[in-house]
């Protein structure tokens, strides 16, 4: 007995002493594991995990709770979220405490395996605050905001007190989703707590009211803050600038004592955002010269893009040397932004090369469309069209960029049968888009099509912008249809906006309708809508075509006394070819004379324009010898010269000008007609044989001709400027471009419906007094649009009373 009894009594006295042991060893092991979180190779953490199991340690929950904090840390960036199970499931499930559980949960979350988190979490017996923190800081972490911001609203449904951790985090992803109902009821919850004062706290409720753009509740969050931080200042600048109010900003950045380049960024990316680019590079060269600021990869993304917009290839060349030179990574924002600069600023070769070269794969769609916009302005419209079929994730600007580049570039087929596509599979078109096809549909006088993109404009509430409404009233002007312009102007009138009225007065005076465009620009007047320079282009137009002389000089007058309108050279191009047209050639001559500025080729064309119709050689030659003096290689002046000669039957001048052409390879633009008909656009030259209904067209335009020589017509043989023989002169004008497109029209069509028919060039006399006569035969209203002016033919009259 006495044995045993001092046998109990030794082992009791040990027992302290191997727990002494364990606890010693056990606290060895965690320094250890605490410096293989700072050390070269974490790893080792591993090691030491495995002699702790071999050593029978694990029965110290400090060891544990130690082992956990590895894996949470260094070690969870090798996968070891794997070792941090496998330890858990090595503690006995009654030595597992909360600290355990959460340690575990905080390895799935931070190695972003948040599905395993979710599991995890809903296992656990008694999730306390520093669970729900965990998961909520995990979510955030992985961008799934929303669901940071519902399971905050759970953790507080169970009655649980959110940490200064966790409001931080609920309120950067209130801030992220800019859900401004929720990030109210945090900050209650942050005055409640008392935690208003905490600066880390405070910091997120102010960059959360910043990033949903309350600025009056941003204001009073960051004034009643007894102790603000640089990041506090930041936000009020950020805020401000992303308002546009960089007033405010601006002052705000002037108050602060220090400054990081955050704080200049965001002034500097506030300028640039806000279309004050000038501004931005201004205050780029003041953080250059009063700090000793480093610009980094968001300095130079926005400097770039304001070099960009302000087309500064030099300065945005000293950016990409200092990005070369400083070795700054080459990120996405960097490429785009670079890509930007040199498209925009002519150098598209340069900005395709970069493209070509960047090794990230997610360029934005704006550097591709910047691309694209660069070779469009190059006409080249192939590599435009190279990169908008490479384009991922095309949105409606870059699909409204190349329909742009189509329509500016003359290719308005493509650009219609692009925007066909858009509608197909593409984004939802804007008004700027609708204007451009519209402005297409115009081009191609597309009558029919025109009209369903307008519906389209209805439906979608775009026909109220002044963009898509004057381009619905210049698709129907050049579409021949002036009562449908005339309809949408008198539904928009009362805008007051200069550019519709114009639209108008232009529309009329193309067509013919002189003295009605006249009346529209006086009540124009009347109602206090300013004239614009392009207005009184309009004028001069209707009055030229309308004879209109004594009033043109009129208005002339009036646009510098009245308007303070310097005259431009197109003002003198219509004044002179307003007086030309009328007969008063001298007078032409001598107003040009008497302008304050050289005459350009224009002027001069005008001139020889009227020359042409008057049938003056003399005062031909003087104006076709001063343009080919300007533009050598302008066509248009040698064909009116030899018109003028072959005129007045002087056919040897006639043939000597154009063996002058000749010997001189001057390229005379070819004469060509289109009609639209059946969604399709189809071309004619003069004798064309390429057409696939060519034998019927022909049949059908001899007989046009014997119609009309039975009616009354007599060819005048004067238009043709070849010397032949009058049967040849007869078969030559029978086969003029719009007389094969009447041809074809009168058999594609229905009987007693209006052909419109299109033509490059200015109509012929011939053609004139042909069409005259056709529109009379077959009772159809036939109109053409010429390089001029528009000519309604009916019943054998046509509206520009024989004056164009």
């Amino acid at each position: 007995m006495q044995n045993a009894a001092m046998a109990a009594g030794a082992a009791a006295a040990a027992r302290p002493a191997a727990t002494a042991a364990v606890a010693a060893a056990s606290d060895h092991y965690a320094r250890l594991l605490q410096l293989c979180q700072t050390a070269a190779n974490p790893s080792a953490g591993r090691a030491i995990h495995a002699h702790a199991v071999k050593a029978g340690l694990l029965v110290s929950a400090y060891l544990c709770n130690n082992l956990f904090s590895y894996y949470a840390g260094a070690g969870a960036k090798g996968g070891s979220f794997r070792d941090a199970r496998r330890l858990f499931e090595e503690i006995p499930p009654a030595r597992r405490n909360a600290f355990t559980w959460n340690s575990l949960l905080s390895v799935y979350a931070k190695s972003g395996r948040l599905d395993d988190a979710r599991a995890m979490f809903a296992e656990m017996p008694e999730p306390d605050a520093v669970s729900w923190t965990v998961m909520i800081v995990g979510l955030n972490r992985a961008g799934r905001f929303w669901e940071a911001v519902e399971t905050f609203l759970d953790m507080v449904g169970q009655g649980l007190t959110p940490t200064q951790f966790t409001l931080t985090n609920v309120l950067s992803s209130c801030a992220a989703t800019e859900a401004s109902g929720i990030g109210r009821k945090v900050h209650s919850f942050v005055v409640k707590l008392g935690l208003s004062t905490c600066v880390p706290v405070a910091n997120s409720v102010l960059n959360m009211y910043g990033k949903v753009g309350d600025a009056e509740t941003a204001k009073a969050v960051f004034e009643r803050m007894p102790v603000r931080s640089i990041s506090s200042w930041n936000a009020m600048v950020s805020l401000y600038a992303r308002q546009g109010r960089m007033e405010l900003a601006v002052s705000m950045f002037e108050n602060m004592e220090e400054r990081t380049i955050v704080s200049w960024n965001a002034v500097i990316a506030g300028y640039n955002q806000n279309g004050l680019d000038g501004m931005a590079l201004k205050f780029f060269s003041r953080m250059l010269s009063d700090s000793s600021m480093e610009p980094d990869a968001f300095t130079v993304t926005s400097v770039l893009s304001a070099c960009a917009n302000l087309r500064m290839l030099k300065m945005g060349k000293q950016m990409h040397s200092y990005i070369l030179r400083t070795g700054m990574p080459y990120s996405v924002q960097i490429i785009n932004a670079l890509i930007s600069t040199y498209a925009k600023s002519g150098s598209v070769e340069v900005a395709r090369r970069i493209m070509d070269q960047a090794v990230v794969t997610d360029l934005n769609v704006i550097s591709f469309t910047a691309l694209l916009e660069g070779y469009v302005k190059l006409g080249d419209m192939k590599q435009a069209r190279e990169i908008f079929d490479v384009m991922n994730n095309r949105d409606v600007i870059a699909w409204t960029a190349m329909i742009v580049g189509y329509q500016k570039n003359g290719q308005n087929d493509e650009a219609v049968e692009l925007f066909r596509s858009m509608i197909k599979s593409g984004p939802e078109p804007n008004s700027y888009t609708l204007a451009a096809i519209l402005s297409a549909c115009a081009s191609l006088a597309c009558l029919d099509y025109g009209k369903q993109i307008q519906c389209k404009a209805i439906r979608s509430l775009q026909e109220q912008s002044v963009s898509v409404s004057n381009a619905i009233i210049t698709m129907y002007s050049r579409s021949g249809s002036v009562p449908l312009a005339r309809k949408v102007f008198d539904r928009i009138r009362w805008r007051k906006e200069t550019v519709t009225w114009t639209s108008m007065i232009v529309a009329l005076a193309q067509h013919g309708f002189g003295g009605e465009a006249i009346n529209l620009f006086e009540e124009m007047l009347h109602v206090g809508v300013k004239p614009d320079r392009i207005t009184y282009i309009g004028v001069f137009s209707a009055c030229t075509h309308a004879g209109f002389v004594d009033r043109g000089k009129m208005y002339f007058d009036q646009m510098q006394n009245e308007h303070s309108i310097v005259p431009e050279m197109s003002h003198y191009a219509c004044m002179v070819d307003l007086l030309a047209r009328a007969g008063l050639l001298r007078e032409a001559q001598e107003f040009i004379q008497q302008m304050p500025v050289a005459p350009d080729a224009i002027v001069w064309g005008s001139l020889l324009s009227g020359c042409r119709v008057r049938k003056n050689a003399d005062l031909a030659e003087l104006a076709a010898e001063k343009l080919l003096s300007i533009d050598p290689d302008n066509g248009g002046a040698y064909s009116a010269l030899a018109n003028v000669y072959s005129a007045c039957g002087r056919w040897n001048d006639a043939a000597r000008i154009w063996k002058l052409s000749k010997d001189k390879a001057v390229k005379k633009e070819t004469g060509f007609s289109w009609t639209h008909v059946h969604n399709k656009v189809h071309v004619f030259g003069a004798d064309d044989v390429l057409h696939p209904q060519r034998n019927a067209i022909y049949k059908k335009a001899a007989e046009l001709w014997e119609e009309i020589k039975k009616a009354g017509f007599v060819p005048d043989l004067n238009s043709v400027l070849h010397d032949v023989d009058d049967e040849l002169k007869e078969e030559l004008l029978s086969r003029h471009s719009e007389k094969l497109a009447i041809a074809f029209g009168l058999i594609n069509t229905p009987e007693k419906t209006t052909l419109r028919i299109m033509k490059n060039l200015r109509v012929c006399n011939d053609c004139h007094a042909a069409i005259k006569f056709i529109s009379k035969v077959v009772e159809r209203e036939i109109i053409v649009r010429d390089a001029t002016r528009f000519h309604h033919f009916r019943d054998g009259f046509c509206s520009c009373k024989d004056y164009w």
